[in-house]
């Protein structure tokens, strides 16, 4: 039924422009949870393989059945992109007993183990200021403010996310991820609560490793796509540079970031030793230093992310090289299965293989020449079984036909892989491996103008966030100040989640144009033409 106009012309033309500019404006507010950093679990500490330069640790950890013993950690991460609110996820997957975290913060790194001041941000848990994990268990925390982060916080581009968490009493064995690469940093045992400090002091130990924390997601706009580089040491890093972020899956990001801005985030799931088939048995009390198969992790360690769009999965190399080896046919049965997971779990996202690089040596052992073989009808699998949606075709890119091995120039050598240096790509190698991807194909629908002459394919709406299979929830609440948690199995997934307002917290200083967004009022700071700001040199400065 057509309805007369009962209002006159000047009132219906200004409804009718507030109808139409009111839906693109909350179609811009929704919001959904994405992860931006990840680092699986593989196993109670010490079991892995460390990055080469890892401290020893101990001091920092006398007891590895005990673990850490009232002291703090302060864990730094590298957020893919960034939002105004973040939540982090403990794990205690690889413990033995139930593990207590209190004085949590997170805040923005300023260098070494220091936080830029005024930016740590205290965490809680279902409202409360403590965790308490039993063995097994994941938890989210709540939300957090980042009032320093302001839209999709550009600006903040290649910063670090100081997380600092206590343990209260005893955590026994602790569930960890070996390689980092990248420098945190502990406080000694029996030190006490060290998080909300700002300084440096209480941290007198560093570590290449991280330990707990396995998850970091931020509010963004719901068309974000999440990709999740999914693998072994080639993925983890190994032959990378420490401190640089530039494993294949970071230089990857770098290239869509360039395209895409802050509508795409991609997330490391690399475990340095892991195999997609074996170990048949893992547990606390029967650890394998490359963490458990492919098969058995990948709910927790990618399916259980936030948002994810799309997986790369890069891995057998270790199948055929460890424990004497395995046969093509497992893993590939092994393949199926997860791909086959992976479609029920997440139906609007897709799985690209990857082929496998080289491994061999300049002079192959007949164990080599034999591993390779096995590589090389895996990589006709991956290319041509049609199982995957897509393929990346990595050997491609790093082979060279003559040898049969890794280019020379794309080679780590063995001082910084720790491995040997037929094994792993070096900086130039992980470009490559990076450069062969077809970001088309993995990528929003539309880009902001860097990437040209091709017509980005049209790719299926982002995928709602699950829950993860381990994921825990409060129980009725106690009159102990504690929140305690407890494994589920996994819910019905929710609708997206449109971010909220954030918690009443003190307003930011105003943005100005002579110094940083994390700056406090009447601070001056010099700009060099890069984005990198530094304090000014003289007392006041130009002053504000």
């Amino acid at each position: 039924m057509r309805l007369r106009a009962t209002v006159p012309l000047g009132c219906a033309s200004l409804a009718l422009i507030l109808a139409f500019t009111a839906a693109p404006a909350a179609a811009q507010q929704a919001q959904k949870w994405v992860t931006t950093w990840a680092a699986s679990s593989q196993g109670p500490y010490p079991a892995g393989y460390p990055s080469a330069g890892q401290p020893d640790l101990l001091l920092a950890f006398p007891s590895p059945e005990l673990g850490a013993s009232d002291q703090t950690f302060r864990l730094i991460v590298h957020p893919d992109i960034w939002g105004e609110r973040a939540r982090l996820r403990f794990s205690n997957a690889f413990g033995t007993k139930p593990v207590t975290f209190d004085h949590t913060y997170a805040g923005l790194q300023m260098s070494s183990a220091s936080v830029v001041p005024g930016t740590n941000r205290a965490v809680t848990f279902g409202g409360r200021s403590s965790l308490i994990l039993p063995p097994g268990a994941v938890a989210w925390s709540d939300p957090i403010a980042l009032p320093f982060v302001h839209g999709s916080g550009a600006d903040l581009a290649g910063r670090k996310l100081s997380v600092s968490f206590h343990i209260a009493g005893e955590s026994g064995p602790m569930t960890w991820h070996a390689e980092a690469l990248t420098t945190s940093y502990l406080a000694p045992p029996q030190s006490g609560a060290r998080g909300q400090a700002e300084d440096e002091g209480a941290f007198t130990f560093s570590t290449t490793s991280w330990f707990f924390l396995d998850a970091v997601d931020v509010t963004a706009p719901a068309d974000t796509r999440v990709i999740v580089a999914f693998g072994d040491s080639l993925t983890d890093g190994a032959g990378s540079t420490f401190n640089g972020d530039d494993r294949w899956s970071n230089d990857l990001a770098r290239r869509l970031h360039a395209a895409y801005g802050s509508r795409v985030t991609v997330v490391n799931a690399g475990i340095t030793g892991n195999e997609v088939a074996g170990p048949a048995e893992y547990s606390p009390q029967k650890p394998f230093p490359g963490g458990p198969s492919a098969a058995q992790r990948v709910e927790r360690d990618v399916l259980s992310l936030s948002g994810v769009s799309t997986i790369i999965w890069l891995e057998g190399i270790n199948d055929f090289r460890q424990n004497d080896g395995a046969v093509v046919d497992a893993v590939e049965a092994s393949m199926k299965e997860v791909i086959a997971r992976a479609h029920t779990r997440l139906p609007d996202a897709q799985v690209l293989g990857a082929t496998l690089p080289s491994a061999l040596s300049a002079t192959p052992t007949a164990q080599e020449s034999a591993a390779d073989a096995n590589r090389q009808a895996l990589n006709d699998f991956v290319r041509n079984s049609r199982v995957f949606d897509g393929v990346v075709d990595f050997d491609k890119a790093t082979l060279d036909p003559q040898t049969g091995s890794l280019m020379a120039d794309l080679a780590a050598d063995a001082a910084s892989s720790g491995l040997g240096s037929y094994l792993h790509p070096n900086r130039a190698g992980h470009l490559a491996m990076a450069n062969a991807v077809d970001l088309h194909r993995i990528a929003p629908t539309q880009s902001t103008g860097q990437v040209l002459g091709v017509q980005s394919p049209p790719i299926p709406p982002a995928p709602q966030p699950k829950p993860a299979m381990l994921e825990a929830r409060p129980q009725p609440k106690p009159p102990a100040a504690h929140h305690v948690m407890t494994p589920i199995r996994p819910a019905p997934a929710p609708p997206a989640i449109v971010a909220a307002p954030a918690p009443p917290a003190p307003p930011p200083a105003a943005v100005v144009v002579n110094r940083p967004l994390y700056a406090r009022p009447n601070e001056c700071w010099s700009e060099d033409g890069y984005g990198r700001w530094s304090p000014c040199g003289s007392a006041g400065g130009g002053g504000d």
